[in-house]
């Protein structure tokens, strides 16, 4: 698939989970999913993401995961625009926020960390870990350059499902995939 196929597709996608008529029924489920998949984690530090153009939203689950853990933190990321890759930053509801270049919401001031978990948004994603997002390359080149490398775990509706999709030369598999319909991947389990 070329670049303007893929092109196609992510807006095609994009639309789609727009339009989805039971995207709240969804996010509910999706949220149960989330939180109950992460009580056999043993990760104390999770980097999520800020969700756009109708992704699913992780941070109720993450609040609800870090509540009463002082240990646990959860990380936004921070654009490195120079090595075109993301930092994580420190978050908590009603933390100092601002837009980034993209006009995304990130954390103002907080501390830096490494997370041992990130969860990437999915915009659709594909057999044994494949994932399709934007097409910026943040997410990858990221988690191609962290040492040690964190776990990754995709974050999106079904309806994103690709059966064909195929991995491009700069794909980072997913280690699992999670929809409102439960665990779809994970190479542990």
């Amino acid at each position: 698939m070329d670049a303007n196929d893929r092109a196609a597709l992510r807006h095609k996608l994009i639309e789609q989970r727009l339009a989805l008529p039971d995207r709240l029924a969804r996010a509910a489920d999706l949220q149960e999913v989330l939180r109950v998949w992460l009580l056999r984690r043993r990760e104390t530090t999770i980097g999520a993401y800020w969700p756009i153009k109708g992704e699913f939203d992780p941070l109720p689950a993450l609040y609800r995961w870090g509540e009463d853990h002082p240990e646990r933190r959860i990380g936004l990321p921070v654009v490195d625009k120079a090595h075109r890759t993301l930092r994580f930053h420190v978050w908590y509801p009603g933390c100092p926020m601002e837009e980034d270049a993209f006009h995304i919401p990130k954390p103002k001031g907080t501390e830096e960390f490494q997370p041992q978990l990130m969860l990437v948004p999915c915009l659709g994603f594909g057999p044994c870990g494949l994932r399709l997002g934007y097409g910026g390359g943040f997410m990858d080149k990221t988690l191609a350059e962290m040492q040690p490398r964190p776990a990754a775990v995709g974050i999106g509706y079904a309806q994103g499902f690709l059966p064909l999709l195929k991995p491009s030369a700069l794909d980072v598999p997913l280690d699992a995939m999670l929809t409102e319909e439960g665990v779809v991947w994970d190479r542990e389990g």
